[in-house]
C-alpha cells in the first residue's frame, strides 16, 4: 500500500492505496515508514505522494463504521500521533498533490512544511462542515496553525472546494505545477534543504509547534 524509495538523496513516499483514506493498518503501516525513515543517518529531506488523481480522502469512515468500528477511536488517535510526526519531523518535508486531497488528508498535507499541487486537476478540502463531523481539537488547532487565519476559518466554515491556483492565493500551497512535474518540483524544492542539522530543525519545529503538539501528541 505505501512504497518507500530514495531518490536524488530525498526519500519519497508514495501511497498507492487507491483513495489513500485513513483506516488503522494504513496509518500504521505510515508509522512503521516514518520510523524507518528517522533511523536513516545521511543528510536527507521527505517528500510524500499519492497516485493516479488521489493524494488522500481522509479518514476511511467506512471502515470505521463497519469492520473497524470498535478501532474507530484508536485509529484517530493514531491520525492525530501521525499528523503531530509530521508536524515536527526532524527534515524538510514536501507534499506533492497530485490529486484529490480532503479533510483527513487535507490535515496530512498542511502539516508538511511546503506543498505543490498539480494544477489541472483535484481539489483541496475540508469538508467537515457539510459531512457534519466536527473537527476533533488537535485537527482544529493544527489547520489554524498552519494555514494563514483567514484560509483557515473560510476552509473551516464552508468546506470550500480549492482549485490549485485557488490554494496558491489563499496561501494553502507554495507552487503549483503540471500533473508530470508535481513529484520533480517537491523533489527539488526538499533537495534544496537536505542538510538541515535534523537536532536542530526538531527543536525547532517542536519549540514553533509545541501547544499543537501537546494536543496531536496527547502531552503535557
Amino acid at each position: 500500500m505505501i512504497d518507500l524509495h530514495k531518490q536524488d538523496g530525498v526519500f519519497v513516499l508514495q501511497l498507492r492505496s487507491g483513495e489513500n483514506r485513513l483506516n488503522l493498518p494504513f496509518v500504521n503501516e505510515l508509522h512503521a515508514k516514518l520510523d524507518e525513515i528517522e533511523k536513516s543517518t545521511e543528510p536527507t529531506a521527505l517528500v510524500t505522494v499519492g497516485e493516479g488523481k488521489f493524494y488522500s480522502n481522509g479518514l476511511d469512515l467506512e471502515w470505521m463504521g463497519g469492520p473497524g468500528r470498535e478501532q474507530a477511536a484508536h485509529c484517530v488517535q493514531r491520525v492525530h500521533e501521525l499528523l503531530g510526526r509530521l508536524l515536527g519531523f526532524p527534515m524538510i518535508t514536501v507534499c506533492a498533490l497530485n490529486g484529490h486531497t480532503f479533510a483527513a488528508g487535507a490535515m496530512l498535507a498542511i502539516a508538511h512544511d511546503y506543498r505543490v499541487m498539480r494544477d489541472d486537476r483535484g481539489y483541496f478540502c475540508l469538508p467537515e462542515v457539510d459531512i457534519q463531523i466536527p473537527f476533533t481539537p488537535p485537527m482544529a488547532a493544527l489547520i489554524q496553525a498552519r494555514l494563514p487565519s483567514n484560509a483557515a476559518h473560510e476552509a473551516m466554515v464552508s468546506g470550500r472546494r480549492y482549485t490549485a491556483e485557488q490554494a496558491r492565493a489563499a496561501g494553502i500551497v507554495h507552487e503549483v505545477a503540471p500533473e508530470q512535474s508535481v513529484l520533480p518540483a517537491a523533489l527539488a524544492l526538499a533537495k534544496a534543504h537536505v542538510g538541515k542539522p535534523r537536532p536542530v530543525l526538531g527543536a525547532i519545529k517542536q519549540g514553533m509547534y509545541r501547544p499543537v503538539l501537546d494536543l496531536l501528541m496527547k502531552r503535557g
